[in-house]
């Protein structure tokens, strides 16, 4: 628990007033009684605000001067400003000054308000205290504000001179915790009493639903806080949890402390302490938290957190996850050790630090297995996903003309299935803003010549290919391969006949290698051999394309009488053509059996890291057409009656090709592709498919025969697929909190909904199902009793795919699953959630997790469940919500059985 929270025990702060004694000038023409109650007869109107200055007396007299027995005098350092609603009082006989209603004195930094205030200058003690309503209710408690410091309390007595003061019922806010002391002494400037000390993180700090209790508090501001005995209160129930005594130091800086882990116990690791460590306040830029879990079969494991942010500069954090893992017992069969690792980092750089440099990462690399065995962790999410991916990039703009940008980065990519690990490091880009060599800088670019512009690229890759056994390990870079890609597209467009837009260019690449082949026959092994050579190669490339594409208004009207007045559709078709020659000059052939008349031909730049230069001659025609369709409805829900537009289908592309080069199968599949939003954009829908205009062979291979020509119908269709997804509330588009832990499965590459369920950091449980602006008053009242009268908040998330294939006459539908997520609110405080679908190929349940969670005001606990499945799963948890009362929870859970991999 942070230290600097018991600074609530001293809304004593107010105290440093200054030490002078107070006189006034007299103020002559005013003498009021001081009621006993507000007179209710005084119209409130007529009583005027009343605000003065209360100013330092004259100057002394040459006698009173040379009075040495006099008192000393008393007088203000400042001036005192005052306000009170009802009426102000001074009388010269008690030398008292008295606030009534609303009544406000400022001096110095210190604000004071209350619903009376007496100031007697002689005595040079103020009093702060409250006044009754015309019901007889407490009003108006004593408000004390120094600096940033505020304190409330039922009534206020201190002395300017001596600076002792007395509080009774004193409340402040300290960080996240709430405090109220029955009676606080301040003995001095430097010590200070609390006696009967509750604090609490709950919103109603008279009538919490738990608070800690400490009888007898001492505090030293800025240096220490000694407590006597202190035990938590639930419900004015006191509970076993107590500290007879404790010594606190305190600082306003964050402060490093321990970490208290979470027991239990596991199916195969036995009994575990999970989650403890220390936290490391290192600095006010970047801290450290060091959490190890440990299980009595000898698993264990260290994890590394740490954040780090500078204001208009940069933001990130790093996980580092170490876990070693053993089953069963060293001799048994079933015997398994695992040793799993996870590193995690994100660096952001603020868009103001610096416009023309920028630095980011994004890394998520490891062991593939991590996510699957974890101990700590349950995100089904990341376990079903097959891919990690990392970027750590550098990139400069140099303002020159033309411009010159560069960057330099790091990539890896890693499939958890087969544990192939691509990486590059590093990999360079270089490009030269575009040059129109045939225009001017400031005149305009039209026309076929003017538009004409080129520009130059140079990219630069080390690929390194290698798996989870040789990552990082010499043998990785061993196979390592690198090269450079240079190119010059020259590109320019121009319209014709007005409504034609003409797009054409070349594009000339130059590509450096450091990696070849040379393949030959072996006559001593009676086998084909290729070698890997090592040294500088290079080949040249080239191609030429163009295309010429318009757009076609259609209107179709119905009358503006009728509820759907007209259809607009809008067709963009296009065509292009690409022109690529053979470079078979790049080509080489190789002997491959032992007669000598058979050879095969190749290319020494295969498998390069750009591919390796075509042998085929490419004179490619593309068609493509894109359609949108759009209505315009009666709106009957506007006054003024003005149609509204609905797009009825957001895209229907078409897209096929012809290879004018080719001997035969010169058309290219015809694909279809289609998507549309409905009911008010909450539910898209995807349709795609594969027409092949060509039949095939009883072996299921394409033949040069129309398939309308070969007994069937125009096209075959080859493969389809409709992908649907429905969201749908009744929240007004506000729902459910949004976990941190989906963050985690979408950084991993998985979905950023619950479809497949809410991930479980297991290292802290204070994520919940509510959102973090819902207040009590949404909520419902304060125990959460109350049910809904009118509705229930829900919300529902659906998604539906089928894939039919049809490659070979199969006809079979491959795929076919629906998925459902929705959370409903039962009461104001309660809330459900669940997530499931169904494979209605496999014919079986998908993953199903139920989720429960009940707002206990200060408190939250939580239910989540995995009934079936290889991630079976429950746990249940209830704690604090604020985050330096964490540690006080009970946390009790099943994870999944791992099954662990050498």
């Amino acid at each position: 628990m942070r230290t600097n929270l018991f600074h609530i025990v001293l809304s004593a702060i107010f105290l440093t007033m200054a030490a002078s004694e107070i006189t006034a000038q007299e103020i002559p023409g005013k003498s009021i009684a001081v009621p006993a109650e507000k007179e209710d007869d005084t119209p409130e109107e007529a009583i005027p605000e009343i605000v003065t200055e209360l100013e330092a007396l004259p100057t002394e007299t040459a006698e009173q001067e040379n009075d040495t027995n006099k008192k000393a005098k008393s007088g203000l350092d400042a001036i005192v400003k005052r306000a009170a609603k009802d009426y102000e009082e001074l009388d010269q006989e008690t030398k008292e000054l008295t606030l009534y209603n609303e009544a406000e004195l400022y001096y110095k930094d210190i604000e004071l308000k209350a619903g009376i205030i007496r100031m007697n200058y002689e005595t040079n003690e103020v009093f702060a205290g409250r006044i009754k309503d015309s019901l007889g209710n407490y009003t108006q408690l004593p408000y004390f504000k120094q600096g940033q410091n505020v304190v409330e309390a039922d009534s206020i007595h201190f002395n300017t001179k001596t600076k002792k003061a007395r509080i009774w019922n004193s409340r402040s806010d300290q960080g996240e915790f709430r405090v109220k002391g029955e009676i606080t002494k301040k003995v001095n400037d430097s010590v200070y009493y609390i006696k009967g000390a509750r604090f609490t993180t709950s919103k109603n700090i008279d009538d919490p639903e738990y608070y800690f209790l400490a009888r007898k508090i001492k505090l030293v501001p800025g240096k220490k806080v000694v407590i006597g005995f202190t035990n938590m209160y639930v419900a004015d129930v006191p509970t076993p949890l107590a500290l007879p005594f404790a010594f606190f130091p305190m600082t306003d800086e964050a402060e490093s402390g321990f970490i208290v882990p979470t027991f239990g116990e596991n199916n195969n690791q036995g009994y575990f302490l999970q989650n403890g460590g220390y936290y490391f306040a290192l600095s006010d830029y970047y801290d450290l938290a060091v959490l190890g879990d440990y299980f009595t079969n000898g698993s264990y494991g260290l994890r590394f957190q740490s954040s780090y942010a500078k204001r208009y500069k940069f933001t990130g954090n790093l996980n580092i996850r170490y876990e070693n893992n053993v089953q069963s017992e060293r001799g048994f069969p079933d015997y398994v050790r695992s040793t799993q690792y996870n590193i995690q980092w994100s660096h952001n750089q603020d868009a103001k630090a610096n416009p023309n440099s920028r630095f980011s990462a994004s890394v998520n690399l490891g062991s593939s297995q991590y996510f699957r065995q974890s101990q700590n962790l349950s995100n089904v999410g990341a376990s079903l996903n097959n891919t990690l991916q990392s970027s750590v990039s550098y990139s400069k703009t140099f303002q020159t003309v033309p411009q010159v940008n560069f960057s330099l980065s790091a990539t890896h990519s890693q499939n958890t299935n087969t544990e192939v690990i691509n990486m590059t490091l590093p990999t360079l880009q270089a490009s030269v803003d575009r040059i129109f060599p045939f225009a001017a800088d400031d005149a305009p670019k039209k026309g076929l010549i003017k538009n004409v512009n080129l520009q130059y690229n140079l990219r630069g890759e080390n690929r390194i290919t290698t798996t989870d056994s040789l990552f990082f390990k010499p043998q990785m870079f061993r196979d390592a391969r690198s090269g450079f890609q240079h190119s010059i597209p020259i590109n320019t467009n121009f319209k014709i006949f007005k409504h034609f837009s003409v797009s054409a260019g070349t594009n000339f690449q130059e590509t450096w290698v450091f990696n070849t082949i040379d393949r030959f026959y072996n006559p001593n092994t009676n086998e084909v051999q290729t070698d890997d050579l090592n040294g500088f190669d290079a080949y040249r490339t080239y191609n030429f394309s163009s295309s010429i594409g318009t757009t076609v208004y259609g209107t179709f009207n119905f009358g503006e009488d009728k509820k759907l007045q007209a259809i607009r559709h809008v067709i963009r078709p296009s065509l292009s053509y690409t022109y690529t020659p053979s470079f078979e000059r790049y080509y080489d052939t190789y002997q491959i059996d032992a007669t000598g008349t058979a050879y095969e031909d190749y290319t020494r730049f295969e498998g390069g890291l750009f591919g390796a230069p075509g042998k085929n001659f490419s004179n490619n025609i593309g068609i493509a057409v894109n359609n949108t369709f759009e209505a315009k409805v009666r709106n009957d829900d506007e006054t003024d009656e003005e149609p509204k537009k609905i797009m009825l289908l957001n895209n229907l592309n078409l897209t096929t090709s012809y290879n004018i080069a080719a001997d035969s199968l010169a058309w290219s599949p015809l694909r279809v592709t289609a998507g549309t939003a409905l009911f008010k954009q909450k539910m898209n829908i995807n349709f795609g498919t594969t027409l092949d205009p060509y039949a095939i062979d009883n072996a299921g291979q394409r033949i040069d025969t129309y398939n309308i020509n070969n007994g069937g119908s125009l096209f075959r269709m080859t493969s389809a697929n409709i992908n649907i997804n429905y969201s749908f509330s009744n929240k007004n588009n506000k729902g459910s909190g949004k976990d941190k832990d989906i963050d985690q499965t979408a950084r991993n590459g998985g979905r950023e909904d619950d479809l497949f369920g809410t991930a479980t950091d297991l290292s802290d449980r204070r994520t919940s199902m509510f959102d973090d602006e819902e207040d009590d008053d949404e909520k419902g009242d304060k125990t959460g009793g109350t049910f809904y009268n009118a509705k229930i908040p829900w919300d529902l998330r659906v998604a539906y795919a089928i894939t039919y294939s049809n490659n070979n006459r199969q006809r079979k539908i491959v795929g076919n699953s629906i998925m459902l997520s929705g959370n409903i609110d039962l009461t104001p405080r309660w809330k459900m959630g669940f997530s499931s679908g169904y494979d209605f190929v496999q014919n079986g349940v998908t993953f199903t997790q139920l989720r429960f969670e009940r707002d206990l005001l200060s408190w939250r606990m939580d239910f989540n469940w995995v009934p079936f499945g290889d991630n079976t799963y429950w746990g249940f948890f209830i704690g604090i919500k604020s985050s330096v009362l964490s540690d006080i929870k009970y946390d009790k859970r099943q994870v999944p059985d791992r099954v662990l991999g050498n």
